[in-house]
């Protein structure tokens, strides 16, 4: 139970840092060849792996949302009696947003981390609306 309890404050922590824009911390619990994978089928969409990539899209995120709220509604843990990090952790999350453009846009989410000793390898995000409000938000019409 201490292995999901760590994971939980882990992984609440990275959804606070992103919505200070922190990505120095956002990012510390990333191993360097993880993948990030982006639904949808914008300019953004796609897998990125290595912490620069991923960097880079993040920092892509930050510039066209200025104002982003994520509020973590709950956290699950796989394997909640693992002490090394080796499970896999689901985030269900809200999300406000308002773009550069003044565009103010809500959506909610999963995002599937897949954890191996205790850093990040393989996160991927599940979105509820990949709609026109979500690709007017991005700038992609």
């Amino acid at each position: 139970m201490i292995g999901a309890l760590i994971t939980k404050r882990k992984v609440a922590a990275a959804f606070d840092a992103l919505n200070r824009h922190d990505l120095d911390v956002f990012l510390k619990g990333w191993r360097d060849d993880a993948t990030f994978i982006y639904p949808g089928n914008i300019p953004a969409s796609g897998a990125y792996t290595g912490k620069d990539a991923i960097r880079a899209w993040f920092q892509n995120l930050l510039d066209q949302y200025p104002t982003i709220e994520f509020t973590v509604k709950r956290v699950a843990v796989s394997n909640p009696f693992d002490l090394t990090g080796n499970t896999v952790a689901m985030a269900e999350w809200d999300i406000k947003e308002t773009n550069r453009d003044g565009f103010s846009a809500e959506n909610s989410g999963v995002t599937v981390i897949t954890l191996r000793w205790g850093k990040a390898v393989r996160i991927k995000d599940y979105l509820f609306d990949t709609g026109e409000e979500w690709r007017k938000s991005w700038g992609a019409q």
